[in-house]
C-alpha cells in the first residue's frame, strides 16, 4: 500500500513530501519532477513568489543511484523565501511583526483558528497555503516515472478562465507553448484579456480544467469496497487541491440531464473492448474500464484579493477588511498542473494496492499479464 503525506509551511523552511510502500527498482527522473516543479510555478495571473522560488526537488531518503530501495522516499523542495521570514518562522523564538488577525474570507483562516485555538491566524495560513501543493507535485513527479514503466500517462489542460471556454480537443504541443495551458491559441488570448481584467480592478478569477489518464487497462480499482473504488480514490485526492470546488469524471453533472440510452456507453467488438463514447471518464463500478480516464476539476477564484472582502478583528469583533497577502490572480494554470500530480498519486495509489510486490520487475510483470488478460478478452 502506497502511504503520501506532505509537511511544511508556506513560509517556512520548505515543504516536503513522504512516500512510502514503493517497490525497489525504479529507475526516478530527476528531470521529470524538477519538469513538473517548474511548469508549476508558470501560468498567466501568477504572483510575486513565482519570482522568488525557483523549485526544485532534494532527495533525503530512499533512493540510491537513481533507484528506489523499497524504503521510505522523503522529498524536499526548499523555500527560498525563507531567508526573508526566518524571525517569524522559526521553531523557538518568534519576533513580532506578521501576525495576522482578520480572516480572509475563502481561506482557512477562521475555521482553522475553530479547529485548533489559534489566536494568531498566521498559524492557520502558513500550513494551509497552497505552497504545500510544491510538495504534492514534487511526488506525483517521483510517481511520473512509476506510471510511465507501465505505459501509463497523465496529462491535463485548462478548458475554461471565467467565461472563456475551450472544448475542443488535446493538442500536447499547443498547450506548451499556452500561457494558460490551453491548446488553442484564440481561447489563450482571451483567457488572458479576463485575466487581466481582474488584475486591473483588484478582483481575481477561476475556471477549470481536465486531467485524461491514457493506458491504463481495465481492471484497476474494485466495486467490493467503496474506499477501494477508484472514482472514490480520484475524486477525494483532486478535492482535496485548495480551491477545487467540483470534481467531474467524464459526463459528470450532465449525466442528469440526459436519457439513459444518451449516457452510457456501448460496447464495441473488437479486441481489445471499446465503447462508443466515453461519457463514464473510463470507470465503471469503481473499476477502470479500459478508455481514457477524464476528469474535469472546477476551481473557484483565489480569495486573497487586492481590494478585500468584509472581515473582522478577532481580538475585539470588530468589522474591517480583510488584509492582503501577496498572491495570484487566477492560478488556474498552476492547478492543472497539481491536479496532474494528484491524479497520478491516486493511480499509483490504486495499482500497487492492486499488486502489493516489492520489486519493479514484479509489478511490471503482474501489470502486463493484467493488461494481456484484458486485450484478450
Amino acid at each position: 500500500m502506497l502511504i503520501y503525506y506532505t509537511a511544511g509551511e508556506s513560509h517556512g523552511r520548505g515543504v516536503f513530501a513522504f512516500l512510502d510502500g514503493l517497490p525497489a527498482g525504479l529507475s526516478i527522473s530527476r528531470e521529470l519532477i524538477d519538469g513538473d516543479l517548474a511548469r508549476r510555478q508558470k501560468g498567466y495571473g501568477r504572483g510575486g513568489r513565482m519570482a522568488i522560488e525557483k523549485d526544485r526537488a532534494d532527495i533525503l531518503s530512499g533512493i540510491r543511484g537513481g533507484r528506489t530501495l523499497g524504503s521510505p522516499v522523503l522529498m524536499a523542495v526548499w523555500n527560498r523565501d525563507f531567508e526573508n521570514w526566518k524571525d517569524f518562522m522559526d521553531p523557538w523564538d518568534i519576533v513580532p511583526g506578521r501576525e495576522l488577525y482578520t480572516p480572509r474570507p475563502g481561506h482557512a483562516d477562521l475555521a482553522g483558528a475553530a479547529r485548533f485555538a489559534h489566536t494568531d491566524l498566521r498559524n492557520v495560513l502558513e500550513r494551509s497555503s497552497a505552497r504545500e501543493t510544491a510538495g504534492r507535485v514534487a511526488a506525483g513527479g517521483l510517481l511520473r516515472s512509476l506510471l510511465g514503466s507501465l505505459d501509463v500517462e497523465v496529462f491535463s489542460w485548462v478548458k475554461r478562465i471565467g467565461e472563456i471556454s475551450f472544448d475542443g480537443g488535446f493538442d500536447h504541443g499547443k498547450r506548451e507553448s499556452s500561457s494558460v495551458f490551453c491548446p488553442d491559441v484564440d481561447a489563450t488570448h482571451h483567457m488572458e484579456k479576463a485575466i487581466d481584467a481582474v488584475k486591473i480592478s483588484g478582483d481575481t478569477i477561476g475556471g477549470e480544467f481536465t486531467i485524461r489518464v491514457a493506458g491504463l487497462p481495465a481492471g484497476i480499482g474494485s466495486y467490493t469496497q467503496w474506499d477501494q473504488r477508484l472514482d472514490t480514490l480520484i475524486s477525494a485526492h483532486l478535492m482535496s487541491i485548495p480551491g477545487i470546488k467540483a470534481v467531474q469524471i467524464g459526463l459528470g453533472i450532465g449525466c442528469g440531464r440526459l436519457p439513459g440510452s444518451m449516457v452510457h456507453d456501448g460496447i464495441i467488438p473488437s479486441k481489445p473492448k471499446r465503447r462508443a463514447t466515453n461519457n463514464a471518464g473510463g470507470i465503471e463500478g469503481g473499476v477502470s474500464n479500459g478508455e481514457h480516464i477524464e476528469v474535469t476539476c472546477t476551481m473557484k477564484p483565489i480569495p486573497t484579493m487586492h481590494k478585500g472582502l468584509a472581515s473582522i478583528d478577532i481580538r475585539d469583533g470588530s468589522a474591517c477588511m480583510a488584509q492582503y497577502e501577496r498572491s495570484d490572480h487566477c492560478a488556474v494554470p498552476a492547478a492543472s498542473v497539481v491536479g496532474e500530480a494528484v491524479m497520478i498519486i491516486a493511480i499509483a495509489k490504486a495499482i500497487l494496492a492492486s499488486f502489493p510486490l516489492p520489486t519493479m520487475d514484479a509489478l511490471i510483470r503482474a501489470f502486463e499479464a493484467q493488461r494481456s488478460h484484458w486485450e484478450s478478452l
